[in-house]
């Protein structure tokens, strides 16, 4: 019997001991024992060391870190994809909906032959649903994606199409995306149900201007990865993205 391949999971974090304590807790709670936890901070000050000391008693043998300053998120996540020695990376911000998330993940990679998988998430403000992100499966040029902190790929997928570009301040997970999925390279599983519970009022959302400025790089990266008829995906993507949003 195969065993089941290894998994990378990475947190980025930088001054925000609270919260890693929570994400922490998070990946030591998944019932997936073939799991390697990386952790790359950005020099932080604020006791995170003493945290990821306490996390590496915690998963014995798992845990890897590194602690030095950085030029940003995704820069960070390029740490940590270089770090990685898994067969699957992905990554943990928020909260998982269970405990056997990773398992079922890896479980309809393998079923299906394909080179990563990605769920549904729900955009939280503390425990009230703000946005619902059912997207299912579908094409890059109608302004389908997947949700990013679903995503979880064969490394073989980083080592043939690159890690994120740090020149995008706030949608290098959008251009990386696009450059995977748009001409159909890339196979993802899909499971139609809730993975992620993610905090809303991230980089991209924080803002009207925030949110401009993401749209203004996705058009970027619609164009560097020569999709035609850019605007066209710009507007089925919003339109998808306001389809999202819960009535009060």
């Amino acid at each position: 019997m195969r065993t089941l391949p290894k998994v990378s999971v990475i947190t980025t974090t930088y001054n925000d001991a609270g919260n890693l304590e929570r994400i922490m807790d998070q990946v030591a709670r998944q019932d997936y024992e073939n799991l390697e936890y990386i952790i790359v901070d950005g020099g932080s000050t604020d006791g995170t060391m003493e945290l990821i000391h306490q996390m590496e008693k915690r998963l014995p043998g798992q845990v890897r870190y590194l602690s030095e300053p950085d030029q940003g998120i995704y820069d960070a996540l390029n740490k940590g994809i270089r770090l990685a020695t898994g067969e699957i990376v992905g990554c943990c911000f928020d909260r998982y909906a269970d405990e056997h998330v990773i398992r079922r993940m890896v479980q309809a990679m393998e079923e299906e032959g394909t080179d990563g998988v990605h769920g549904d998430l729900y955009y939280m403000d503390g425990e009230r649903i703000v946005r619902k992100w059912h997207q299912g499966q579908g094409s890059i040029r109608t302004g389908w994606l997947p949700g990013h902190p679903t995503l979880y790929l064969r490394r073989e997928v980083y080592d043939q199409f690159g890690l994120y570009r740090t020149d995008y301040r706030i949608a290098a997970d959008y251009e990386f995306m696009v450059r995977i999925l748009y001409r159909k390279q890339v196979r993802l599983s899909y499971l139609p149900e809730i993975l992620i519970y993610m905090s809303h009022g991230g980089t991209s959302t924080n803002s009207l201007s925030a949110y401009l400025q993401s749209l203004a790089e996705g058009h970027r990266a619609l164009r560097e990865n020569h999709v035609p008829f850019a605007w066209f995906t710009d507007l089925c993507r919003t339109m998808r993205v306001l389809l999202q949003f819960v009535k009060k």
